[in-house]
């Protein structure tokens, strides 16, 4: 069961993270998951999120979600680095060398291409979003959880409150589109999604 929004780290640190996969996988590869924060938190040393924190707060929110469904050190250690490849100048090759396949096959799968337009990549976001495999479906659902949350807590300073329902209606479009969707993840973007009322 999720705990709820309310008792998780409103910006979990990587510490919280490790103890989080430590109470139910107390032999996990740690050190693989605090080299990929390193990793990612040197990609995005000069990005912001649209609120004005560090961009790294992001995959390190995404990553903790995970923890609350015992997910895997693989998947963990890719929701860490899962906007690298699309915002950054990593690549799939270094992530292979560093981390292994299987970690950039799931942030590979889980990339926009960057060269579309930006109305393309959301309609193929929900287009693609059934053709995905399971964990890139979890991933990419807590991943919109993440953003939802943020928007209700600290909503990017330009944008207007048209834009930030579209965000919602979208985010739910793509949700909508998920064929594998994780239950307890599914209800929890369903409760979040359905504070768009809130908005003001």
């Amino acid at each position: 069961m999720l705990s709820a929004p309310e008792q998780q780290p409103i910006s979990p640190t990587i510490d919280e993270v490790i103890a989080a996969v430590e109470l139910y996988h107390p032999k996990a590869d740690f050190d693989l998951i605090r080299r990929a924060y390193v990793f990612g938190a040197e990609a995005h040393k000069e990005q912001r999120r649209l609120s004005g924190v560090p961009y790294i707060s992001h995959p390190l929110a995404v990553a903790y979600i995970l923890t609350q469904l015992k997910m895997d050190v693989m998947t963990i250690t890719s929701a860490l680095l899962h906007d690298t490849i699309e915002d950054t100048e990593a690549t799939r090759e270094e992530l292979e060398q560093q981390f292994g396949t299987d970690v950039a096959g799931l942030v590979v799968e889980v990339t926009d291409d960057k060269s579309l337009p930006k109305e393309t990549r959301k309609a193929l976001q929900v287009q693609n979003a059934g053709k995905k495999s399971a964990r890139a479906q979890t991933l990419k659902l807590a991943d919109k959880i993440s953003n939802l949350r943020s928007i209700l807590a600290s909503p990017p300073v330009d944008w207007s409150l048209q834009r930030r329902r579209q965000y919602f209606e979208w985010a739910n479009q793509v949700v909508a589109g998920l064929t594998k969707p994780n239950s307890l993840l599914k209800a929890e973007f369903d409760k979040t999604y359905a504070m768009l009322g809130q908005l003001r």
